[in-house]
Protein backbone atom coordinates (compact mmCIF):
# COMPACT_ATOMS: atom_id res chain seq x y z
CA UNK A 1 0.00 0.00 0.00
CA UNK A 2 1.42 3.16 -0.61
CA UNK A 3 1.33 5.42 2.21
CA UNK A 4 0.51 8.92 0.47
CA UNK A 5 2.65 10.85 3.13
CA UNK A 6 5.30 9.12 4.93
CA UNK A 7 8.47 11.08 4.52
CA UNK A 8 6.62 14.73 3.93
CA UNK A 9 7.47 16.55 7.22
CA UNK A 10 4.44 19.10 7.27
CA UNK A 11 1.93 17.69 4.95
CA UNK A 12 -0.40 20.13 5.69
CA UNK A 13 1.36 22.57 3.77
CA UNK A 14 1.44 20.39 0.72
CA UNK A 15 -0.08 21.85 -2.28
CA UNK A 16 -2.32 19.43 -4.27
CA UNK A 17 -0.65 16.50 -4.09
CA UNK A 18 -1.01 12.51 -5.37
CA UNK A 19 0.98 9.11 -5.00
CA UNK A 20 -0.26 6.67 -7.48
CA UNK A 21 1.26 3.17 -8.41
CA UNK A 22 2.95 2.82 -11.91
CA UNK A 23 1.31 0.70 -14.48
CA UNK A 24 2.36 -2.86 -16.26
CA UNK A 25 6.01 -4.42 -15.75
CA UNK A 26 6.99 -1.18 -14.43
CA UNK A 27 5.91 -1.89 -10.72
CA UNK A 28 9.77 -3.69 -10.60
CA UNK A 29 11.40 -0.28 -11.34
CA UNK A 30 9.16 2.36 -9.46
CA UNK A 31 7.93 2.01 -6.18
CA UNK A 32 5.05 5.04 -6.93
CA UNK A 33 5.08 8.14 -8.65
CA UNK A 34 4.39 11.27 -6.36
CA UNK A 35 2.53 14.07 -8.35
CA UNK A 36 2.17 18.10 -6.72
CA UNK A 37 0.79 20.31 -8.73
CA UNK A 38 0.40 23.76 -7.05
CA UNK A 39 -1.16 27.80 -8.55
CA UNK A 40 0.44 30.00 -5.70
CA UNK A 41 -0.47 33.66 -5.50
CA UNK A 42 2.17 36.22 -6.39
CA UNK A 43 4.48 37.53 -3.79
CA UNK A 44 3.88 34.23 -1.80
CA UNK A 45 5.35 30.77 -1.64
CA UNK A 46 5.04 27.56 0.15
CA UNK A 47 7.65 25.23 1.49
CA UNK A 48 7.93 21.86 0.69
CA UNK A 49 10.28 20.01 3.99
CA UNK A 50 10.90 15.96 3.22
CA UNK A 51 12.79 13.61 4.66
CA UNK A 52 13.26 11.99 1.55
CA UNK A 53 13.36 7.80 1.39
CA UNK A 54 16.52 6.33 0.73
CA UNK A 55 16.49 5.90 -2.95
CA UNK A 56 16.76 7.92 -6.30
CA UNK A 57 13.92 9.86 -7.48
CA UNK A 58 13.17 10.44 -11.73
CA UNK A 59 11.26 13.86 -12.04
CA UNK A 60 9.96 15.68 -14.80
CA UNK A 61 8.82 18.95 -14.71
CA UNK A 62 8.11 21.21 -17.66
CA UNK A 63 11.54 22.49 -17.65
CA UNK A 64 13.30 19.51 -18.47
CA UNK A 65 14.02 16.14 -16.87
CA UNK A 66 16.17 15.58 -13.56
CA UNK A 67 17.80 12.05 -11.95
CA UNK A 68 17.72 13.07 -8.19
CA UNK A 69 19.93 10.77 -6.05
CA UNK A 70 19.23 9.57 -2.22
CA UNK A 71 19.96 12.29 0.19
CA UNK A 72 21.87 12.34 3.67
CA UNK A 73 19.41 14.87 5.17
CA UNK A 74 16.21 16.69 5.25
CA UNK A 75 15.46 18.76 2.20
CA UNK A 76 13.21 21.60 0.71
CA UNK A 77 12.11 23.37 -1.75
CA UNK A 78 10.03 26.37 -1.91
CA UNK A 79 7.69 26.40 -4.18
CA UNK A 80 6.02 30.01 -6.31
CA UNK A 81 3.53 30.45 -9.39
CA UNK A 82 1.95 27.67 -10.90
CA UNK A 83 3.65 24.59 -11.48
CA UNK A 84 3.74 20.40 -11.53
CA UNK A 85 5.88 17.68 -11.29
CA UNK A 86 5.88 13.94 -11.50
CA UNK A 87 8.38 11.94 -10.15
CA UNK A 88 9.02 8.54 -9.86
CA UNK A 89 10.84 7.15 -6.36
CA UNK A 90 13.16 4.20 -8.30
CA UNK A 91 13.61 0.85 -6.94
CA UNK A 92 16.65 -0.32 -7.39
CA UNK A 93 16.12 -2.24 -10.57
CA UNK A 94 15.54 1.10 -12.52
CA UNK A 95 18.80 2.87 -11.04
CA UNK A 96 21.14 0.57 -12.39
CA UNK A 97 19.62 0.74 -16.12
CA UNK A 98 19.83 4.90 -15.68
CA UNK A 99 23.07 4.99 -13.35
CA UNK A 100 26.49 3.30 -13.35
CA UNK A 101 26.97 5.40 -9.71
CA UNK A 102 24.30 5.69 -7.91
CA UNK A 103 27.09 7.21 -4.68
CA UNK A 104 28.04 9.95 -7.36
CA UNK A 105 24.55 11.61 -7.08
CA UNK A 106 24.25 11.38 -3.26
CA UNK A 107 22.49 14.75 -2.34
CA UNK A 108 22.37 15.61 -5.46
CA UNK A 109 20.67 16.38 -8.57
CA UNK A 110 21.56 15.31 -12.31
CA UNK A 111 19.90 16.94 -15.45
CA UNK A 112 19.63 13.91 -18.23
CA UNK A 113 18.42 14.61 -21.97
CA UNK A 114 15.18 12.76 -22.31
CA UNK A 115 13.30 14.77 -24.93
CA UNK A 116 10.81 11.55 -25.88
CA UNK A 117 9.77 11.27 -21.96
CA UNK A 118 9.68 14.93 -21.58
CA UNK A 119 7.71 15.52 -24.29
CA UNK A 120 5.04 12.67 -23.25
CA UNK A 121 5.00 13.43 -19.93
CA UNK A 122 4.33 16.90 -20.46
CA UNK A 123 1.46 16.21 -22.93
CA UNK A 124 -0.17 14.03 -20.35
CA UNK A 125 -0.45 16.94 -17.71
CA UNK A 126 -2.20 19.24 -19.77
CA UNK A 127 -4.54 16.61 -21.29
CA UNK A 128 -7.73 17.65 -18.72
CA UNK A 129 -9.21 15.00 -16.44
CA UNK A 130 -7.24 11.89 -16.00
CA UNK A 131 -3.80 13.96 -16.70
CA UNK A 132 -1.80 12.55 -14.06
CA UNK A 133 -3.18 8.71 -14.63
CA UNK A 134 -2.12 9.68 -18.12
CA UNK A 135 1.30 10.48 -16.89
CA UNK A 136 1.93 7.76 -14.84
CA UNK A 137 1.18 5.46 -18.22
CA UNK A 138 3.16 7.19 -20.23
CA UNK A 139 6.61 7.78 -17.50
CA UNK A 140 6.16 3.94 -16.65
CA UNK A 141 5.90 2.83 -20.13
CA UNK A 142 9.00 5.00 -21.30
CA UNK A 143 11.24 3.02 -18.35
CA UNK A 144 9.68 -0.62 -18.97
CA UNK A 145 10.96 0.08 -22.81
CA UNK A 146 14.39 1.35 -21.30
CA UNK A 147 14.92 -0.71 -18.57
CA UNK A 148 14.09 -4.16 -21.04
CA UNK A 149 14.63 -7.51 -19.38
CA UNK A 150 15.50 -7.01 -15.42
CA UNK A 151 18.72 -9.31 -14.52
CA UNK A 152 18.62 -11.47 -11.51
CA UNK A 153 21.06 -8.43 -9.40
CA UNK A 154 18.30 -6.10 -10.29
CA UNK A 155 16.00 -8.06 -9.04
CA UNK A 156 17.81 -9.19 -5.62
CA UNK A 157 18.64 -5.31 -4.98
CA UNK A 158 14.50 -5.01 -5.21
CA UNK A 159 14.30 -7.56 -2.75
CA UNK A 160 16.88 -6.27 -0.72
CA UNK A 161 14.80 -2.92 -0.40
CA UNK A 162 11.63 -4.84 0.72
CA UNK A 163 13.94 -6.69 3.77
CA UNK A 164 15.39 -3.14 4.65
CA UNK A 165 12.28 -1.04 4.49
CA UNK A 166 8.81 -3.05 4.02
CA UNK A 167 6.27 -3.55 6.37
CA UNK A 168 8.37 -5.83 8.22
CA UNK A 169 11.57 -4.75 7.25
CA UNK A 170 14.57 -6.04 9.10
CA UNK A 171 16.06 -4.56 12.29
CA UNK A 172 19.71 -4.84 11.64
CA UNK A 173 21.76 -5.37 9.09
CA UNK A 174 22.57 -8.90 9.95
CA UNK A 175 19.14 -9.70 9.78
CA UNK A 176 18.90 -8.42 6.39
CA UNK A 177 21.19 -10.50 5.04
CA UNK A 178 20.15 -13.72 6.69
CA UNK A 179 16.67 -13.16 5.09
CA UNK A 180 18.27 -12.75 1.65
CA UNK A 181 20.21 -15.59 2.23
CA UNK A 182 23.87 -13.42 1.59
CA UNK A 183 26.88 -12.58 3.15
CA UNK A 184 26.74 -8.93 4.94
CA UNK A 185 29.06 -7.79 2.68
CA UNK A 186 26.95 -9.20 -0.20
CA UNK A 187 24.21 -6.81 1.04
CA UNK A 188 26.72 -4.08 1.40
CA UNK A 189 27.84 -4.40 -2.28
CA UNK A 190 23.99 -4.70 -3.89
CA UNK A 191 22.97 -1.12 -1.68
CA UNK A 192 26.17 1.03 -3.09
CA UNK A 193 25.14 -0.18 -6.60
CA UNK A 194 21.76 0.34 -6.72
CA UNK A 195 21.10 3.00 -3.97
CA UNK A 196 24.60 4.76 -3.13
CA UNK A 197 24.01 4.32 0.46
CA UNK A 198 24.64 1.47 2.50
CA UNK A 199 22.20 -0.63 4.23
CA UNK A 200 22.48 0.72 7.95
CA UNK A 201 22.10 4.32 6.94
CA UNK A 202 19.09 3.01 5.04
CA UNK A 203 17.28 1.24 8.33
CA UNK A 204 18.25 4.77 9.89
CA UNK A 205 16.15 6.56 7.63
CA UNK A 206 13.44 4.77 7.76
CA UNK A 207 13.04 4.44 11.55
CA UNK A 208 13.67 8.74 11.22
CA UNK A 209 10.69 8.82 8.70
CA UNK A 210 8.29 6.05 11.06
CA UNK A 211 9.22 8.69 14.49
CA UNK A 212 8.06 11.92 12.09
CA UNK A 213 4.78 9.93 11.04
CA UNK A 214 4.23 8.79 14.68
CA UNK A 215 4.85 11.76 16.29
CA UNK A 216 2.75 14.22 14.03
CA UNK A 217 0.42 11.24 14.30
CA UNK A 218 -0.29 11.26 17.61
CA UNK A 219 1.68 13.88 19.53
CA UNK A 220 1.12 12.72 22.90
CA UNK A 221 3.19 9.93 22.45
CA UNK A 222 6.20 9.98 24.31
CA UNK A 223 10.08 9.80 22.92
CA UNK A 224 10.73 6.85 25.06
CA UNK A 225 7.80 4.95 23.66
CA UNK A 226 8.23 6.21 20.05
CA UNK A 227 12.10 5.01 20.14
CA UNK A 228 11.36 1.91 21.32
CA UNK A 229 9.03 0.91 18.82
CA UNK A 230 10.76 1.93 15.67
CA UNK A 231 13.81 0.02 17.23
CA UNK A 232 16.18 2.71 18.65
CA UNK A 233 17.64 1.73 22.25
CA UNK A 234 16.83 4.92 23.71
CA UNK A 235 15.29 8.09 22.93
CA UNK A 236 18.78 9.73 23.09
CA UNK A 237 19.76 8.02 20.51
CA UNK A 238 16.25 9.03 18.31
CA UNK A 239 16.60 12.58 19.54
CA UNK A 240 20.65 12.67 17.63
CA UNK A 241 19.54 11.05 14.78
CA UNK A 242 16.31 13.21 14.60
CA UNK A 243 18.80 16.11 15.16
CA UNK A 244 21.63 15.17 12.25
CA UNK A 245 19.13 14.33 9.63
CA UNK A 246 16.41 17.40 10.17
CA UNK A 247 18.15 19.87 11.86
CA UNK A 248 15.77 19.27 15.04
CA UNK A 249 14.88 17.97 18.04
CA UNK A 250 11.84 15.48 17.79
CA UNK A 251 10.12 17.84 20.46
CA UNK A 252 10.77 20.76 18.53
CA UNK A 253 9.32 18.89 15.24
CA UNK A 254 5.88 17.79 17.15
CA UNK A 255 5.54 21.52 18.70
CA UNK A 256 5.44 23.08 14.84
CA UNK A 257 4.07 19.88 13.16
CA UNK A 258 0.49 21.01 13.70
CA UNK A 259 0.92 24.42 12.08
Amino acid sequence: MVNPTRGVLYPARLPEFHRLVPTGPASDLVAWFWIPEWDIEPGRSSRQEIVGYPALNLVVEPDGVTLSGATTHATYRDLRGAGWAVGALLRPAAVAVLLDDPASVVDQARRLDEPELLAAVTTAMRAGEGHRERAVDVFSQWLDERAGVLGSASLQANALVEVLLGDDAASSVEEAATRLAVSVRTLQRLAHRHVGLSPAAMIRRRRLQEAAEQLRVDPDLDLATVAAQIGYADHAHLTRDFRTVLGIAPSTYRAHVGR
